[in-house]
């Protein structure tokens, strides 16, 4: 079978447009047409169902598309292991974690990585969505729970729990409470409930609006609470690694917290080898045990 015109299926499939796999082939449609049309010819099936709004695969499609997919994969995998040499790491990385976790702790601390491996391009991408490891969505994830998909390697990383916190000039404006029920006398900033988010942060959330509470913010990731306060405007509940790296936020009623959020990093078992990943594998677990051995010195 013609790899070429096997890969120009696969983009358009992909694509499910003509122009797009086009532009991404850097073809012209009239060019992708033909290679498709031969193909059909040579295989004796229909691939696409042609309708106004793009091309639909049809039965005999999705089995091939199935087929180049994993080709696809494996290709990649090869690719990979091809590029990493002995002694240098470099070209693409795609890390997925939350978008909480990749704005709040890895992204500042991504310098560090960049500054050993210069040749390092890192796609980071910020979902709650969890992607699909094995079909290669992404390279290496970090997420908030153990990993249930098969086949990969993970690695528990560290337990993080939501607490309170403010700044010293709101507590100096508004004064600090003492205990849970004085939290009626503050404004509360927080995820919504109903924002993608581990089930313990939402559950400590609902307690607390479960309060007769004088004021409250909402905003639907951790960067915008933490930005809020930041800016003074209450006390947030947010993951207790901020405090590393914001030391003007002030831990207030250390009783409130939520249960532990394990973190995991985990990647495909055929990527065991790549010298890509073990970097950034490397990287995150020394800073984590860095951030650990700040919290121990604290007061």
């Amino acid at each position: 079978m013609d790899w070429d015109k096997l890969r120009i299926f696969h983009a358009v499939a992909d694509a499910g447009s003509l122009t797009h796999a086009g532009d991404a082939l850097q073809l012209s449609q009239s060019a992708v047409s033909r290679q498709i049309r031969a193909l059909e010819e040579a295989l004796d099936a229909s691939l696409f169902h042609r309708h106004a709004r793009g091309l639909i695969l049809t039965e005999q499609g999705e089995l091939l598309f199935n087929a180049t997919k994993s080709m696809s994969r494996d290709l990649e995998t090869a690719s990979a292991r091809i590029r990493d040499s002995e002694d240098e790491v470099f070209g693409e990385l795609r890390v997925t974690t939350t978008t909480g976790f990749g704005t709040l702790f890895l992204a500042p601390r991504l310098p560090a990585l960049y500054a050993q491996y210069p040749e390092l391009k890192i796609d980071l991408m910020l979902e709650e969505r969890v992607l699909d490891l094995p079909m290669r969505e992404a390279d290496v994830a970090i997420r908030m729970k153990e990993p249930s998909q098969a086949d990969l390697i993970r690695k528990r990383l560290m337990n993080v729990n939501m607490r309170l916190f403010a700044t010293s000039e709101y507590l100096r404006a508004n004064g600090t409470p003492a205990i849970v029920d004085d939290l009626s006398d503050y404004r509360l900033i927080s995820q919504n409930v109903t924002s993608a988010q581990v089930s313990v942060g939402s559950q400590l959330i609902r307690e607390l609006n479960a309060r007769p509470l004088r004021s409250t913010f909402t905003v639907n990731n951790y960067f915008g609470v933490l930005q809020a306060v930041l800016n003074h405007l209450g006390i947030g509940v947010l993951p207790d690694y901020v405090a590393e790296d914001f030391p003007e936020l002030v831990h207030v009623l250390p009783e409130v917290s939520s249960g532990d959020i394990p973190v995991f990093l985990a990647f495909p078992e055929e990527l065991r080898h790549s010298r890509r990943i073990g970097a950034f594998r490397d990287f995150v677990v020394q800073e984590i045990q860095a951030y650990r051995r700040a919290r121990q010195l604290q007061p």
